[in-house]
């Protein structure tokens, strides 16, 4: 059950200021704090009180599980932040298996991209300083918290076309 839809403006509110916050604290500090991690969590809680506990919550609760499991396996060879991995298996708890498909793979996307920025950015600094690349960690939260909102964004139909009113002007009748 995707909980975003149907949610009050109340709890989605705060949700995406826990995005934008755990973005933020990322790129700033390389660090998620549990406390946003812990808000993202209880505010999925409050938000499937609201809709009325569902058989269908089981997807919820496997696609918390399946990235938590995944990052766990991420974070031990150090691939991964411990912040990067629950923060992302906090948000799996809003989405369905399907949707958490699209979180997962929203958030590759971008983090792919922002891994490549980085790069560049980080070798080209190297070779005008005349120094060696040096490989240092990437703020992956920035990815995450972009996967969850092109996700949450589009269960809420904000990315949908709008349909194109024909111009009077430009009519051409057969």
């Amino acid at each position: 059950m995707n909980l975003v839809p149907g949610s009050p403006l109340w709890l989605l509110v705060p949700l995406f200021l826990a995005l934008a916050a755990a973005a933020v604290e990322d790129f700033v500090r390389l660090r998620i704090s549990n406390l946003t991690c812990v808000a993202v969590l209880v505010m999925a809680v409050v938000a499937a009180i609201l809709h009325g506990f569902s058989t269908d919550l089981w997807q919820n609760a496997a696609v918390f599980a399946a990235l938590l499991g995944a990052g766990y396996l991420l974070f031990a060879f150090g691939k991964m932040g411990g912040g990067d991995v629950k923060f992302l298996a906090c948000l799996g708890l809003w989405v369905n298996i399907n949707d958490g498909i699209w979180l997962l793979a929203s958030t590759l996307i971008a983090g792919g991209i922002l891994a490549f920025i980085y790069i560049a950015v980080r070798w080209g600094k190297a070779t005008r300083e005349g120094k060696k690349y040096k490989s240092k960690g990437i703020p992956y939260g920035l990815a995450i918290a972009a996967g969850a909102v092109l996700v949450f964004t589009s269960q809420l139909g904000l990315l949908q076309s709008k349909p194109v009113k024909p111009n009077i002007i430009d009519y051409q009748p057969l």
